[in-house]
């Protein structure tokens, strides 16, 4: 019964003492500078602007939308549309 007792409280001191040690490491671990941060935050800006500039598709230089077919009904349904009088001529 006395080694059960031991066995139990030294493992429950040894949970102890893990969790006091990551909650003192967490709270004195010092955050980066915000020069720091700020230079990091350029030089991922920077390789994200490199890898997005490289793509795999090559740039087509022109409009798809350029030589698009003229679907639209309502332009045919008046054919005199283009004719304009003006009654005060």
């Amino acid at each position: 019964m006395d080694k059960k007792i031991i066995i139990i409280s030294s493992a429950v001191l040894l949970v102890g003492l893990i969790v006091t040690g990551y909650f003192y490491w967490s709270a004195v671990k010092k955050p980066q500078e915000p020069e720091n941060l700020l230079q990091e935050l350029a030089s991922t800006t920077q390789q994200i602007a490199q890898k997005a500039t490289q793509g795999a598709l090559p740039s087509l230089g022109t409009s798809p939308m350029e030589n698009k077919p003229d679907l639209n009904p309502v332009d045919k349904a008046n054919p005199i549309k283009d004719i304009k009088i003006n009654p005060f001529d």
